[in-house]
């Protein structure tokens, strides 16, 4: 078989209940390209590669993982890209759908990952640790809305799908997850430019104690720092009201 590596943060799902919940969110928005994040054991790759018509890569680091799933499934042989999903080039050039049980040491990495292919992937369903999932999902107001919510919910509409029990995995992590998923927004959201559109939410949320007139003063004038949208906090703002202000900074 294969061993598990806790310096990868592998906990490989063995729950096919839990599976299939993924694979019915999956097959709710049509796709021609699937890239999976992390096949591990191959417990949910083994059901995507029976998808019917569909150009599929799995992209995976752990060389016996490797080893493992193309022995077990030969059908991957030529499918699995060998390195982190961090440094590999975009795997198709045309629109592809991306799905995992991803590494929770380096999920939020992940999605900043996607968003520099925003324009390629339409759709995302992942598992992540659940507070993370829960951030991501979060709205303005809340006390885990912060910088990956901002950012992944200007070019997404994401969807908090189910909570996932610890007992669903070998070996169980000591923490719960959740499966969310990003649909790409079909309004493009109007901002100076994405880099500015970083830098203000990015600069609010590292003083978030602060009022935003403290927090990003040195991004604009005195004179726009006297509106009063500045004396909220950045965990009040919309999505839509930091968009708007990329075009009033300096």
């Amino acid at each position: 078989m294969y061993t598990l590596k806790k310096s990868l943060g592998q906990h490989f799902l063995k729950d096919d209940t839990v599976i299939q919940k993924i694979m019915d969110a999956l097959k709710e928005d049509p796709f021609d390209r699937l890239v999976e994040v992390g096949p591990g054991g191959g417990a949910l790759t083994k059901y995507l590669i029976q998808l019917p018509n569909i150009e599929f890569k799995a992209v995976e680091l752990d060389a016996e993982k490797v080893e493992y799933l193309q022995k077990t499934y030969p059908v991957l042989h030529d499918k699995i890209i060998h390195q982190s999903f961090l440094d590999i080039e975009m795997p198709f050039t045309e629109p592809f759908t991306v799905i995992g049980n991803f590494p929770y040491n380096i999920s939020t990495q992940i999605l900043f990952k996607v968003l520099d292919w925003k324009e390629h992937v339409p759709v995302v369903i992942g598992m992540f640790q659940k507070e993370v999932a829960q951030r991501v999902a979060s709205k303005e107001g809340s006390k885990v809305y912060g910088v990956i919510s901002v950012l992944i919910q200007a070019f997404y509409e994401v969807e908090y799908l189910f909570d996932v029990s610890n007992q669903a995995f070998n070996p169980p992590p000591k923490v719960q997850s959740g499966v969310i998923r990003l649909k790409r927004r079909k309004d493009v959201l109007n901002v100076k430019s994405d880099r500015n559109f970083y830098v203000l939410v990015k600069t609010a949320f590292n003083q978030r104690r602060k009022t935003m007139r403290n927090a990003v003063k040195g991004q604009f004038t005195q004179e726009v720092l006297q509106d009063p949208i500045f004396e909220k906090r950045a965990e009040a703002l919309s999505v839509d009201e930091f968009a708007a202000l990329t075009f009033l900074m300096k």
